[in-house]
């Protein structure tokens, strides 16, 4: 019996949360409207144990400001997250037994704590919650915490900060409420109906304190009830709320691990039973490199041959899975090479920088490959590893010198603005440049933009208070009335420098906002699930008035960089950076990255530093998310490469980074699992 969701986003009934998750990598956005309130939401299962909630509320009965020369007629946005957590998964005996928090951070519109229980009987799905905050004003039990110390009597009002802090001080605190109902899978499977229990009296409602609403929101009944209908993969919503109150919703869904797309592309190469018994010199070379590029998407710079063993050196360019990339470039070497060559080395590089080493057992991968094993594994028949020196040795590639070009395509986006809730710019990214030899280069980018309402932008400075040098707040002069823009433009240099160690020099105009100088340190192992390093960089803010003109301000930031893939968080990256930021404030930011079977990452980060809340602003620290998606989704040919979707709900000076055009961690990519 699948989880349907609740009016603000999240597994539930219509009002009330309840335990349930949904099937891990579930994607679900949602719009619901109940009278004085529509809600925007995205909810995602992570893992098994954690559900995710991203929310915007539209109060359509308040104004975003009382001053219209400011914000026009918009009405009152306000941004919330939940997340949830399974403590105990139901058996046959037992309850599903899960813990939430909604809205827990920022201004707490719907602010609550919740423990539930959820048993399924049949076709009938029970809940049982016990909530606090939003979820417990009705005060129809007392709250058990209270009895064991008076502090959790009383819930705290307001807000800390300058909102976007998570208050945990209110956690499980005050007035406590029973609620929960029944969800029933009728016989006609696309249906299902329901039935809860209010904890919320609504005397704390925001729509209660609106200058349109002079009394709180009318609760003839603390009864609801409500059907949800899906429709391939989406869900409609009807219900009745409140005793006096019609709400109605649209959720569309799909689950990250599965998306894909159909691609057109040829088979594997079929190994015949023949052998080949002919000498290492007899091999059409030309051949061999051409059905590489063309049948196992590996564009070779160099190899080398003899009797026992074959290296190609190169660059994937078109199977982001790397067991796939092997197995078919394998095939073509097997179907190629003579029976005398024992092993092939299938050597992935950055421009002329070998990164890492993939050595097959050339008579046990035809073996498996042609079905001669009980239990055919390819992958067991070839290992990753770092360089090995003769391999080493033997790299010489060719037609390292040369221009290069691209093209991209560019998304940026704003929620909350006072001149319009979605603000956007969409244009291409040209970049190209010239390599020296495969390691000494010179680049740039050029921002061309092609559509956008950030011409919308009343206002470009902030004049919000800040005791910070003002090195993102002046983000809106970067991007308005300017159409095309050197983003930047910059000379650089890397290489390996050591077994596993990595090393970048790089100075120019560097990013938007700021150019200078900087290096940075890697030391990454092949397939370790820890690597780490360090950048520093001395860098000038760039002026907005001319893309090749500096303004005074400069500073010397650089961070500690940490990457590692916990063994108890599966296909997880936590990143942490340890240093000094621009506007001078040291501190830590951490990156919380999920990749999903489908190549689909989502990403959180936030970055906590010496500047209080109060120096900071509103939001109160630096924070956002990330969806990043591999364009082999959008492609009926296999392709590589990764386009992201920012979401930085608010961004102030505090804890913000230089944007290096160029990090190691990234570059070396392919020595990672990740």
């Amino acid at each position: 019996m699948g989880s349907s969701l609740m009016v603000h986003g999240g597994t539930g009934l219509i009002q009330t949360p309840t335990s349930r998750m949904l099937a891990e990598g579930d994607l679900r956005v949602s719009y619901t409207d109940n009278d004085q309130y529509r809600f925007w939401s995205v909810t995602l299962q992570l893992f098994p144990w954690l559900q995710s909630t991203v929310r915007y509320t539209d109060l359509r009965t308040s104004l975003y400001s009382p001053f219209t020369g400011f914000s026009g007629n918009q009405t009152l946005k306000d941004k919330g997250i939940d997340v949830k957590f399974r403590l105990l998964e139901e058996s046959f005996y037992l309850p599903e037994l899960s813990v939430g928090l909604r809205d827990f951070g920022g201004t707490g519109f719907f602010e609550s704590e919740f423990i539930g229980l959820s048993k399924q009987v049949s076709d009938f799905n029970f809940h049982l919650n016990m909530g606090w905050g939003y979820l417990g004003t009705a005060g129809n039990i007392s709250n058990p915490f209270c009895d064991v110390k008076d502090s959790y009597c009383d819930r705290p009002g307001g807000f800390s900060g300058l909102g976007g802090k998570i208050d945990y001080q209110r956690f499980f605190k005050g007035p406590a409420s029973i609620f929960g109902g029944v969800e029933y899978q009728t016989p006609w499977a696309p249906l299902r109906l329901k039935l809860e229990y209010e904890g919320n009296n609504y005397s704390s409602d925001r729509a209660s304190y609106t200058p349109n609403i002079a009394r709180r929101l009318k609760q003839d009944s603390n009864w609801n009830i409500g059907a949800a209908y899906r429709w391939h993969g989406f869900d409609f919503s009807l219900n009745f709320q409140r005793g006096n109150t019609v709400g109605f919703g649209i959720n569309y869904n799909f689950n990250l691990h599965t998306t894909s797309q159909i691609k057109v592309d040829s088979p594997p190469r079929a190994l015949l039973a023949k052998t080949n018994d002919f000498p290492i010199e007899q091999v059409n070379r030309a051949r061999l490199v051409e059905e590489l590029y063309y049948q196992g998407g590996f564009a070779t710079n160099s190899s080398d041959f003899n009797e026992n063993s074959v290296t190609i050196y190169g660059q994937q360019t078109n199977y982001r899975d790397n067991d796939e990339a092997i197995e078919r470039m394998a095939r073509i070497m097997a179907y190629e090479l003579p029976e005398s060559v024992k092993t092939y080395h299938i050597v992935n590089t950055l421009g002329s920088i070998p990164l890492v080493e993939t050595v097959v057992d050339a008579n046990a991968f035809k073996s498996h490959a042609k079905y001669q094993t009980l239990e055919p594994d390819l992958t067991s028949t070839y290992q990753r590893q770092d360089i090995s020196p003769r391999t080493m040795d033997k790299y010489d590639p060719l037609n390292t010198a040369g221009f290069f070009s691209g093209i991209e395509t560019f998304w940026i986006q704003t929620f909350g603005n006072p001149e319009d809730f979605y603000l956007y710019q969409a244009g291409v990214l040209v970049n190209g440049g010239y390599s020296f030899n495969g390691k000494t280069s010179v680049a740039g980018t050029i921002k061309v933009n092609l559509f956008e309402n950030f011409d919308k932008f009343k206002f470009t400075t902030d004049n919000a208070r800040s005791s910070l040098p003002r090195v993102r707040t002046n983000a809106r002069e970067y991007v308005s009335d300017r159409e095309v823009t050197v983003e930047n433009l910059f000379l650089h240099w890397n290489d390996r420098i050591a077994t596993n160690l990595f090393a970048q020099v790089y100075g120019g105009y560097l990013e938007t906002m700021f150019g200078g100088v900087g290096a940075e340190l890697l030391y990454h192992p092949v397939d370790s699930n820890l690597a780490f390093g360090f950048d520093l960089n001395y860098v000038q803010q760039r002026s907005y008035e001319n893309d090749f003109d500096f303004f005074d301000y400069k500073v010397l930031t650089g961070h500690a960089n940490i990457y590692w893939q916990p063994a108890f968080l599966p296909d997880t990256l936590l990143t942490l950076n340890v240093g000094q930021y621009l506007a001078k404030d040291k501190g830590v930011t951490v990156d919380f990255a999920k990749r999903f079977d489908s190549g689909i990452v989502v990403g959180a980060y936030a970055a906590f530093t010496n500047v209080s809340s109060e120096e900071y602003g509103e939001g109160s620290f630096t924070k956002g998310f990330y969806l990043s998606i591999p364009f082999d989704l959008f492609s009926l040919k296999p392709s590589k490469g990764q386009g992201r979707l920012p979401w930085v709900p608010i961004a102030r000076d505090g804890g913000q980074a230089l944007i290096r055009p160029i990090t190691l961690y990234n570059t070396t990519e392919e020595r990672s699992l990740f």
